[in-house]
């Protein structure tokens, strides 16, 4: 739940509306924890996940790389002290006007999951190194990543040779397990359809040198997950099964590992009432919703830990929904939300968790609620 120094910050401070606050120890910890966890691989935090330039300046000034999916968030890994070599631009759908300005800002490397994406790159970022990503079937995540992006494994074969063809340099593979990913199994697989690649590829002379294990490490909402301990111990054991004594070059990309249990959203409660006189389930409005920035509760597929003035009491399900004038914005229904029975309307609430994809995903006025504002300590 929230530290003692955003407990401090919002007693002293007291802002108004809904905010997030995050606490930069706490990511400091979790940086060092993936470095102990994974000593041999480059940390290369994915700035989509909360790209707060205090955060952004921290994780510079320790070392940290930078995954970006735009060329606004390589700007901001720049001017965050990064330097070009740091950064990844690992975005599989760029236009190529933005290749050819993130190559004209330094950068060289660059994620690919098509032919087509591989003559943009050829064409505005000559001589690139290029990681191919793979699918994976994101079993065990929270929040999975499947479909979109990568392609299936035979499938990098032709991509990584078209690169080779064209000047490139074909680096490597690389693939996401699912975001909040709780199966240590996960990698495991992955790795396995990485070995295939490279393998088939050094038959053909194409010797391939890096994995990009992508991100996937959780934080904790409502259950315990893993510790980065954990997770750094079944990734090295996939990998010596897999690659034996000649590892690669391997790359993580942590993002709500990083900074989700770093920040808390203090929010009010708006509103407390009941569609019929015997309805037994209250609705509990809170004047933060979907498009306030917790979109991730859509699905119901992240459930945040909800911290009230009356923890404690006797609770009773209810259906917890945000402020905005559209029937979308209820965050959980299907599975209702045990809450006090002796809540009322006024009182704060703290939603822990909310350190990533909060402030990034908030609208900016719909219904003419400003954005998430959000102070970083």
């Amino acid at each position: 739940m929230a530290t003692q120094r955003i407990l401090d910050f919002l007693a002293t401070r007291r802002p108004a509306g809904p905010c997030l606050v995050v606490d930069l120890d706490v990511v400091q910890e979790n940086y060092r924890a993936f470095e102990r966890a994974l000593p041999y691989s480059k940390i290369y935090y994915a700035v989509k996940a909360n790209p707060a330039p205090e955060i952004l300046r921290l994780l510079a000034s320790l070392g940290s790389c930078f995954d970006t999916a735009s060329v606004n968030e390589i700007e901001m890994a720049l001017d965050a002290g990064a330097t070009a070599d740091r950064i990844s631009y690992g975005n599989t759908i760029k236009k190529e006007r933005d290749v050819a300005r993130a190559y004209e800002l330094g950068i060289r490397l660059f994620a690919v999951d098509s032919v087509e994406e591989v003559e943009k790159i050829a064409r505005a970022a000559p001589g690139s190194r290029v990681f191919c990503r793979v699918l994976t079937d994101g079993e065990g995540a929270e929040w999975p990543l499947s479909r979109k992006f990568g392609c299936v494994p035979a499938m990098a074969v032709d991509v990584l040779r078209h690169a080779r063809s064209l000047g490139l340099d074909a680096y490597g593979v690389s693939f996401h397990v699912g975001s909040q990913q709780t199966n240590l199994d996960a990698w495991d697989r992955a790795l396995g359809d990485a070995k295939m690649v490279f393998d088939t590829l050094a038959n053909e002379g194409i010797v391939l040198r890096m994995v990009n294990m992508g991100g996937g490490f959780p934080t904790r909402y409502l259950r315990d997950v893993p510790a980065a301990s954990a997770y750094g111990e079944a990734i090295f054991e996939a990998l010596s099964r897999h690659f034996g004594n000649r590892l690669p070059e391997t790359i993580i990309e942590p993002g709500r590992g990083m900074v989700g249990n770093a920040g808390v959203i203090k929010s009010e409660v708006v509103l407390i009432s009941k569609k019929a006189d015997n309805d037994n389930v209250r609705w509990v409005y809170l004047d933060i919703g979907k498009f306030g920035g917790l979109a991730e509760t859509m699905d119901e597929a992240i459930r945040y830990p909800i911290a009230t003035p009356h923890d404690g009491d006797a609770t009773a399900p209810c259906i917890l929904a945000g402020p905005t004038c559209d029937s979308a914005d209820v965050l959980y229904e299907k599975t209702p939300y045990p809450l006090p029975l002796s809540l009322s309307i006024g009182d704060e609430v703290l939603i822990a968790g909310t350190g990533a994809y909060t402030t990034t995903y908030s609208a900016v006025a719909f219904n003419g609620f400003e954005p998430l504002r959000a102070y970083v300590i």
